[in-house]
């Protein structure tokens, strides 16, 4: 028996059932040339759940070789459409290297058209630091206009993150913060693996991986720029943000901030997200040490997690910076049960 909405023999579908069929654009295209209707109404349909275009944003210059698109806002809305996490590219005589280049492939687009107003040369590399999506998604951007074959470097685990359970819930999660203004952003996985130590000879411009465990998550990578004494270190620090340590560690995060410091000294430290300077690593610092040193003396004299929470709220190195900090009131009492339990775990 056939239902309703079932196609009949000899009768074109109509938009609703191509819909019910989950015939996509591409599916629908590929049917033939002949099927002019149906090819007409694929790029209907393509265009009907892609979102829009972000607005340009103009990128700054960071150092001789640097510059970054920044995000105003440290969270995804369907305002910014977004638009949370700073855009990083490297210029150099050999082509563009991009560092993290963004959530979605409207932003991946948008920034491809604000690195023409800084040169005409080709994209020929991307890192992407972690596995969370605001980094990475807009591969897909860069992908189409430039090749399947654009290597894509990650490290191991934020590679194999990507091509998993990450890849999937971060292209469904940014959908439904932004209200579908990131539609049509398929999951681009890195392509090639780097690992601590790892040099990369771009022209007049060295690019050398630092990798030191598990810090913002397990396989975060920052990327230093040798002859521009700057290091993008991706969420591992923030400005003016609490980094997201549900994947992380207190801990690991001191440990990378102490050899980043010793091995690759830098007079700017760009983030993720907030404002590039050389401060970055000591603000991310003193704010996380406030937190973490506070529960576990808490731990330590088997004080519960609620008085933990109150030492934390009154340490000035956490007091004196909630003021400016996007998001503090609303996560800092899951950052102090993250460091609560990181600090039993240390304890005991």
């Amino acid at each position: 028996m056939r239902t309703p909405d079932a196609p009949r023999p000899g009768v074109p579908l109509s938009r609703r059932q191509m819909i019910k069929l989950g015939l996509g654009a591409a599916a629908l295209a590929g049917i033939g040339t002949q099927w002019a209707p149906i090819t007409a109404f694929a790029k209907e349909l393509n265009d009907f759940i892609r979102g829009p275009a972000v607005p340009d944003i103009q990128p700054a210059q960071l150092s001789e070789h640097v510059w970054m698109i920044w995000a105003k806002d440290g969270f995804p809305t369907p305002e910014n459409q977004g638009m949370m996490s700073n855009v990083t590219f490297v210029v150099t005589h050999e082509g563009v290297v991009m560092i993290d280049p963004g959530g979605s492939v409207q932003i991946g687009e948008m920034a491809l058209r604000m690195i023409r107003t800084v040169t005409d040369k080709p994209v020929v590399a991307i890192f992407n630091t972690h596995y969370h999506g605001d980094h990475w998604l807009a591969n897909h951007a860069f992908v189409d206009a430039f090749g399947a074959d654009l290597p894509i470097y990650a490290h191991p685990r934020s590679r194999r993150e990507i091509e998993g359970v990450q890849g999937s819930m971060w292209q469904s999660m940014l959908e439904r913060w932004t209200n579908q203004a990131t539609a049509g952003t398929r999951i681009v996985a890195p392509n090639r693996d780097t690992v601590h130590g790892d040099h990369f000879r771009f022209g007049d411009v060295t690019l050398r991986v630092h990798h030191y465990g598990v810090a913002h998550t397990p396989g975060d990578i920052c990327v230093q720029v040798v002859e521009d004494a700057l290091t993008h270190v991706g969420d591992v620090a923030m400005d003016r943000r609490i980094a997201n340590m549900d994947d992380g560690s207190y801990v690991g995060t001191f440990h990378f901030y102490d050899e980043l410091e010793r091995n690759a000294p830098s007079r700017i430290w760009v983030p993720g997200h907030g404002h590039a300077s050389g401060e970055v690593l000591a603000w991310n610092r003193e704010l996380f040490e406030g937190i973490y040193e506070n529960c576990l003396h808490a731990v330590e004299e088997m004080a519960g997690m609620e008085e933990a929470r109150e030492r934390v709220l009154q340490d000035p190195r956490v007091a004196g910076k909630a003021a400016e900090t996007a998001g503090f009131e609303g996560n800092i009492g899951k950052y102090v049960s993250l460091a609560y339990l990181e600090a039993e775990r240390a304890a005991f």
